[in-house]
């Protein structure tokens, strides 16, 4: 059975294509993001300043995929969005080597304006948008999305690999680097369309179709559903510190645990890498995780695993017990990317996807990172490591007690598609399913 579907996975040209996309999004950003912070290190930049860059980034990532979402939920299957993501990832080496890092040299906040538009439209918002997009088709053409979204972070630990050793020769190499893969990435959704794809577009522009797509009514109507602001302060508290600590804050420390700064940015290289690797793998894991234990009690394990993570790394202070401890990061991601996505489709209407995504899970955990990477950088300038990761550890504790009282189970206020676990499913439904699967297979 599972080398049938493996083999049915492989034969769907639309699997085939998203995951080609999202590999090549995720090489392009994970050569330069997994040291941004670093580099802004490099640049001359305090812990407060760093702070700063990345508060203004949350900022304008947040505008910006509110944005996404209502312009992707609009535009249903269409790509306009996505290739104008590919054009800014082709262009990001340009970008930093003659724009951004010589400003960053005389004017420290044009910099981080101009750069956050920049970076957040192609990067940290666009980020969002693919995988919004790769959920959308995933839905609409019949593979599993975490088997997709696995590529890109199979594509993340490849170039973890190398950017470690790479920053230690010229960081700027990490940046064009990400070009040649964004071109690449343009190449695939420019040209890149199965057959399935173009006659889904052809019946969507079919003025005698029923409207698929969202009114605006519809979307402006999310933002006064209370269920979905409850999972907004949950995402704030939690998910936000996946770039606070990971991206602001880890890096360096890390680094400070070895003899030298190159030996420690070569190792850390290598040690993103592997847990990029097993976050992939965990991918096509925690599908299955959900049905054995469900959606809700999958977010509330994603934000255990991150306080333990977290709280850990201010308790260790040895460069292989943080090693160990940074693995856990390999099951925490996909318990909050895959979960959230199954979370909005279970309880919401499935056509806002993306705007729900945008605004319940990334939106929540941008206006998270504005409110708190500039006095977490400040604590940290003030009371070092320990005390800034056992606070930031605190906060994602008492957020879920928070979600275990209010996140809405399974079974409750189903305005989408319905989740069964495997316990739940009687014999009936399950010869049902197997039929299903089989008479899609022979299709």
């Amino acid at each position: 059975m599972a080398t049938s579907t493996t083999a049915k996975v492989w034969r769907n040209p639309s699997y085939l294509q998203s995951s080609t996309g999202i590999f090549l999004f995720f090489c392009s950003w994970g050569i330069w993001w997994s040291f941004f912070q670093r580099w802004l290190n490099s640049m001359g930049l305090n812990g407060a300043e760093v702070g700063t860059i990345y508060s203004i980034n949350s900022l304008a990532t947040l505008v910006l995929m509110f944005c996404y979402g209502l312009i992707q939920d609009n535009l249903g299957l269409k790509r306009r969005l996505v290739l104008g993501i590919s054009v800014i990832a082709a262009l990001v080496g340009p970008f930093v080597q003659f724009i951004y890092a010589p400003l960053m040299k005389t004017n420290m906040m044009a910099a981080a304006f101009i750069g956050s538009i920049v970076l957040s439209a192609g990067f940290m918002a666009g980020c969002s948008l693919i995988e919004a997009v790769t959920e959308r088709y995933s839905r609409r053409f019949g593979f599993e999305y975490g088997q997709s979204r696995a590529w890109g972070s199979f594509g993340y630990a490849i170039v973890a690999l190398v950017a470690g050793f790479v920053f230690n020769i010229n960081p700027m190499i990490n940046f064009w680097i990400g070009s040649a893969f964004g071109v690449g990435m343009l190449i695939v959704y420019l040209t890149w369309y199965p057959a399935e794809q173009r006659e889904a577009l052809k019946e969507a522009a079919d003025p005698a179709a029923a409207p698929s797509n969202p009114t605006l009514k519809e979307m402006a109507h999310v933002l006064k559903m209370p269920a979905l602001w409850v999972l907004i302060v949950f995402m704030l508290l939690t998910n936000t510190f996946y770039t606070v600590f990971d991206q602001q804050m880890f890096p360096t420390y890390y680094a400070s645990l070895f003899p030298s700064e190159a030996t420690g940015n070569a190792v850390y290289g290598t040690l993103n890498s592997v847990q990029v690797f097993c976050e992939s793998a965990m991918m096509g894991v925690v599908p299955i995780i959900m049905r054995k234990i469900g959606v809700r009690n999958a977010l509330l394990l994603g934000s255990t695993v991150m306080f333990l993570r977290i709280g850990l790394c201010g308790v260790f202070h040895d460069p292989v017990a943080i090693s160990i401890v940074k693995m856990f990061h390999a099951i925490e991601v996909p318990l909050f990317c895959l979960p959230a996505f199954r979370y909005f489709t279970l309880h919401f209407n499935p056509k806002l996807s993306a705007t729900l995504y945008m605004v319940g899970f990334q939106i929540a955990s941008q206006i998270g990172q504005v409110v708190f990477s500039t006095p977490l950088g400040m604590l940290h300038d003030r009371m070092g490591d320990r005390a800034t990761f056992l606070t930031i550890s605190g906060i994602v504790l008492a957020a879920t007690v928070y979600g275990f009282f209010v996140i809405k189970r399974d079974d409750e206020q189903v305005d989408g598609d319905p989740f069964i676990r495997d316990s739940q499913k009687t014999p009936s439904l399950a010869a049902d399913e197997a039929v299903l699967s089989a008479d899609s297979e022979d299709m």
